[in-house]
């Protein structure tokens, strides 16, 4: 659904994409994760043919951004980070106008308006003036203004930003809902946690230069190194627990966690299963309170592979 090749953007001597490679499948999930000036919006404009690269090659849907882009802006929704809206018009009217800008007429016009306010869940704010929505309204607003020409591919930038708690919640479980209709959805965040939830395939950019492209669990993988677990006995025998592991061959070095009641244990190079832990201090009569491998969420892999560099 989306295919792009070396795709370079560059100002004067400044590199926003510097040979961006990727490629998204029908109903692929895709968290592009950057920070400020890493190219990530660069490459949603170029997708949606509002900007020219400087070389390289990308398609959307099988159209070239060179010579498709009447047919991609056809099979496209882009939500930029901020966008204007006509304050005068109500909701209806806002999304109608619209609804006749992509040429759908007549009754068909209403039906589809009504559609995506009910998939958005703001058909209680149909005759409502757009000036008076929330912020985490406007953004439920623009979405549905997107999807009104029922796109395939969906490029989202930043559409939690700004948002409360719940907005942000709603706005995920309405991602997650668009992913279930099998559209192929591109979508920037600084909220990392929640791009794990939704996202297949993550992609982190740094410097416009793509520095990992692939799902979460193999990011994990890459950024772990050894496994770490977490353990706590019963009747304050941490202490001899702990000396009791640093004899077992299969553990590299144990940490006696005082203030939080735990034994922090680091297998050794290549032991990868930690299970072992837990049997023998059962079998050694030490009762077992909790037992956990340390978690490494998408925060971690964020940081373990940037460098925190920008343009």
């Amino acid at each position: 659904m989306i295919e792009c090749r070396d795709l370079t953007k560059k100002y004067g001597d400044l590199y926003a994409l510097d040979r961006l490679t990727l490629s998204l499948e029908k109903g692929d999930c895709f968290g592009f994760i950057g920070p400020n000036g890493a190219g990530k919006t660069t490459t949603m404009r170029i997708l949606a043919t509002l900007l020219n690269p400087s070389s390289g090659e990308a398609s959307v849907c099988g159209y070239s951004i060179y010579n498709g882009s009447k047919d991609i802006r056809r099979a496209i929704g882009y939500m930029p980070d901020f966008f204007g809206v006509y304050d005068d018009m109500k909701v209806i009217e806002y999304l109608e106008f619209f609804a006749a800008a992509y040429r759908i007429k007549g009754p068909e016009r209403r039906k589809k308006c009504d559609q995506v306010l009910d998939l958005v869940d703001l058909g209680y704010k149909r005759d409502t003036l757009v000036t008076s929505l929330s912020r985490g309204m406007t953004q439920r607003l623009g979405l549905a203004r997107v999807l009104l020409h029922d796109p395939q591919v969906l490029l989202l930038d930043e559409p939690a930003s700004g948002l409360d708690p719940r907005a942000r919640i709603e706005m995920r479980e309405l991602i997650k809902e668009l992913r279930g209709m099998q559209k192929t959805i591109m979508v920037s965040s600084h909220i990392l946690p929640e791009l794990a939830d939704i996202c297949n395939k993550i992609g982190i950019i740094e410097r416009g230069k793509l520095l990992y492209n692939g799902d979460v669990d193999t990011a994990i993988r890459q950024v772990r190194g050894k496994h770490v677990y977490m353990v706590s006995v019963g009747r304050e025998r941490n202490e001899e627990a702990a000396k009791r592991l640093e004899t077992y061959h299969e553990i590299e070095k144990v940490d006696l966690d005082t203030t939080n009641g735990f034994v922090k244990i680091t297998l050794a190079e290549g032991q990868i299963d930690g299970s072992f832990i837990a049997e023998r201090l059962i079998s050694e009569q030490f009762k077992l309170k909790s037992f956990k491998e340390e978690e490494i969420n998408l925060e971690d892999v964020f940081l373990g592979i940037t460098k925190g560099i920008t343009n």
